[in-house]
């Protein structure tokens, strides 16, 4: 694939010396220590709003008493509420933000395409067909996962984007034009399973996860994301430099002496990887890798080892709360999570296309 488009407003910064370093590294930290603090404060007062009233010192009994700290002081009801119902959606939340914003970053980065994120390209409609494919057809006699279904189906809708952008002449116009054309296919293969396969009840029940939705999650899921998530962003971090050499482009990224080839195909996996993981627990849910990396480059430069966490960060924040407002806003009716980040994020995705079409 050639490099004939433009970089997503990527400045690569010199290391900093002196008092300027000093300077950063505290601006860093603070960063990332408010971010970390308006993430623990959002989660608390989420857990907080629905129909059972709920208060942030309820929230910290029943999860110091659940890890140990303190004697048990709820109610069982009260402290269900909290543990098994409120809590694991609200960190799944925060997980699927942070994971759909770093996968966000990463493509943006190793595309050079400012559009570029798992929605947009088409990765969460394939890890939907996968899923679905398991889950309704039954592949794979109940032996496989649903996220290995999710999994295979990211990869082939990838491998057909970059198929399609190399065929068409591979410049960032043509990769994000793929993208949306695998989107359409994967979700007509999604809705064509399910309409013929699945039964009313169930049909129902896919095609309002497929929205994105958090009801119904519980521990597992929560500990399974977080896992791929921890393990996709230390790799991606081991890989900050790299991503930094990609904004001059593959070529010079080659002569700076990155194995660009094996490079994106360790990322785009591991992305891949995650952004299937997401799909499997909590569905379609587009947009968050699109606009979070932009307000993140905003605030921190574009320097991944300062950028992808504090990205996370922004992201986990951000799901949290379009979450809160998906489930409350019209009570006792749950809107999906993916209908509110796309009313979101498309007069965001148009501003980036204005900004785009502007520095061209």
């Amino acid at each position: 694939m050639t490099d004939t488009g433009h970089a997503p407003d990527v400045r690569v910064e010199l290391p900093p010396v002196g008092r300027t370093a000093g300077a950063r590294v505290v601006r860093d930290g603070l960063l990332w220590a408010g971010g970390l603090a308006l993430l623990l404060l959002s989660v608390a007062v989420a857990v907080t709003i629905g129909p059972a009233r709920i208060s942030v010192p309820d929230v910290w009994s029943a999860v110091a008493s659940h890890l140990g700290l303190t004697e048990p002081r709820l109610t069982p009801i009260r402290d269900g509420i909290i543990w098994n119902l409120r809590m694991p959606r609200t960190l799944l939340a925060a997980v699927c933000g942070a994971g759909l914003a770093v996968c966000g970053t990463v493509m943006q980065s190793l595309l050079r395409n400012p559009l570029a994120d798992p929605f947009v390209l088409g990765v969460s409609s394939g890890a939907s067909t996968g899923a679905v494919v398991v889950v309704v057809l039954g592949v794979g006699g109940g032996v496989v996962p649903v996220s290995a279904g999710a999994f295979a189906g990211a990869l082939c809708s990838f491998a057909l984007v970059l198929l399609l952008s190399h065929t068409l002449g591979g410049s960032t116009d043509r990769v994000v034009l793929s993208g949306v054309a695998a989107m359409q296919l994967f979700s007509a293969l999604t809705s064509f399973v399910v309409m013929t396969a699945a039964d009313a009840e169930q049909t129902r029940g896919v095609l309002f996860w497929l929205l994105g939705s958090l009801s119904g999650v519980g521990w597992g899921d929560v500990w399974t994301c977080s896992a791929v998530l921890a393990v996709t962003l230390l790799i991606c971090l081991g890989h900050a430099r790299t991503l930094d050499a990609f904004a001059f482009g593959q070529d010079a990224a080659a002569a700076l002496g990155v194995h660009v080839a094996r490079t994106r195909i360790v990322l785009l996996c591991t992305t891949a990887l995650l952004t299937a993981a997401l799909v499997s627990s909590a569905g379609a849910i587009g947009f968050v890798g699109l606009v979070l990396p932009h307000a993140a480059r905003a605030l921190a430069g574009s320097g991944h080892r300062r950028l992808l966490p504090l990205t996370a960060l922004a992201g986990a924040v951000f799901l949290v709360w379009v979450d809160t407002l998906a489930r409350t806003v019209l009570d006792p009716q749950e809107v999906p999570v993916g209908v509110v980040t796309s009313l979101i994020g498309v007069p965001a995705f148009v501003l980036v296309l204005y900004r785009t079409r502007r520095s061209t």
